[in-house]
């Protein structure tokens, strides 16, 4: 297995590829102002297993596309949609988030939990925005700096990660500048990284070793995560997924 196979393997059986937290959706919903509405048409891009989509599901009358690159996951997703009777709202769409086949504004809302740095923030909503209606809603959760300064080690880190790290009120200022206007804003809990996330990823660490017969390309994937992890415990103060919930602005 290449590196990307090893690391689907490690994280297929995750409920959640990336922090979050179900309740943390349904506050998403509640600042969206969806909630009540009949009919509604939602892209959940990027979604993995299918974590937020199942909580759309649940809290929204609503036809929702679940859409990622690795079938692996979309069938997990099935899988669970059928399991709580949710298959019925759910098509999934194993496709590239940067080649979506939706029309122009055909959707009410685009969902988007910690998958969007594929493209880049801002590459990511300039992209989007042409899919959604009029006053659409966009909810995406993000890498934010959570203070004005950080440690240095961190900085580092994340910045050689994801070079659009930043903090809330320039990816507010992203949003508006490209034709959205702000709704609602929150800070993921860390129990979101911590129990949600991290520690079901550390469980799942020595059957995938056992696998993968500790191949050095395992071990340095293990290496890399539990250094991430750490880094995270350190330095949960400074840095998290900021959730942002905005409406698309007229033309």
């Amino acid at each position: 297995m290449d590196d990307l196979e090893l690391l689907i393997d490690l994280h297929r059986d995750g409920e959640r590829q990336g922090p979050g937290g179900a309740d943390e959706t349904r506050l998403a919903i509640a600042l969206s102002g969806l909630a009540g509405a009949k009919g509604l048409k939602v892209a959940d891009i990027g979604c993995g297993s299918g974590a937020s989509t199942l909580v759309l599901a649940q809290e929204l009358d609503a036809s929702i596309t679940a859409v990622d690159l690795l079938p692996d996951f979309l069938a997990r997703l099935e899988k669970s949609a059928e399991r709580m009777g949710l298959a019925g709202r759910i098509e999934t769409l194993a496709t590239s988030m940067e080649a979506l086949p939706f029309e122009d504004q055909s959707l009410d809302a685009i969902w988007s939990e910690g998958a969007i740095y594929n493209m880049g923030f801002e590459t990511g909503i300039r992209a989007w925005r042409r899919f959604l209606k009029p006053e659409g809603i966009l909810a995406v959760s993000e890498l934010t700096w959570l203070t004005h300064a950080r440690p240095a080690p961190l900085e580092r880190h994340w910045t050689q990660e994801y070079a659009e790290v930043g903090t809330a009120s320039a990816k507010i200022a992203v949003l508006e500048a490209n034709g959205y206007s702000l709704l609602g804003y929150f800070a993921l809990p860390k129990r979101c990284w911590t129990d949600s996330y991290y520690r079901p990823l550390q469980e799942r660490f020595a059957a995938f070793l056992s696998r993968h017969g500790h191949s050095a390309a395992a071990q340095a994937i293990v290496e890399s995560e539990a250094k991430e992890i750490a880094l995270y415990e350190r330095y949960s103060d400074f840095v998290g997924y900021g959730y942002y919930v905005a409406r698309r602005t007229p033309d």
